[in-house]
């Protein structure tokens, strides 16, 4: 299960999680580890697409904590539905929600952690805070994002067994 922070101009018209510039990086990276995102399930933290309006552009605007803590029964329920033994938060917010406000992301990306009585998490770098960045840091937390979903790809195969 991989859990974003919350949709983006393209999702919300699409009505599905990752099929914008971010969703299209994700999907790169998972074929590049090996996964296929039709075997993955793919939500976001918060459901709706918070924007500002820009002339006929809506630019992405981050859900404050009170629109956050309004969908994480949403959520809950996803995560007692599907019961996933692997998950991935995508971006601080996700790992927020998951982990607690004290989860810090750019000192603990990448540590697996107990997630429930049958799962695993790990938080990664989004994808589209990933676009947003430039040069070596835009290329390192690139190399992060493959190392954590190797990881995962590795947790998913040796569960398999």
């Amino acid at each position: 299960m991989l859990i974003g922070e919350q949709p983006g101009a393209q999702e919300d018209l699409q009505g599905r999680p990752f099929v914008g510039p971010a969703g299209r990086l994700l999907r790169e990276a998972l074929a590049e580890v090996g996964l296929d995102p039709a075997d993955l399930y793919m939500t976001n933290t918060v459901k709706h697409f918070k924007y500002t309006p820009r002339g006929k552009a809506r630019l992405h605007k981050r859900a404050n904590e009170a629109e956050q803590a309004a969908c994480r029964p949403w959520l809950a329920a996803e995560l007692a539905r599907l019961r996933p033994r692997v998950v991935i938060a995508l971006g601080a917010m996700a790992a927020g929600t998951m982990f607690g406000s004290g989860f810090r992301l750019t000192r603990e990306r990448g540590q697996w952690r107990p997630f429930g009585p049958q799962a695993e998490a790990l938080a990664t770098w989004h994808p589209s805070a990933i676009l947003r960045m430039r040069g070596e840091d835009r290329a390192a937390a690139r190399a992060d994002l493959l190392g954590d979903l190797a990881a995962a790809a590795r947790r998913l195969a040796d569960q398999a067994r």
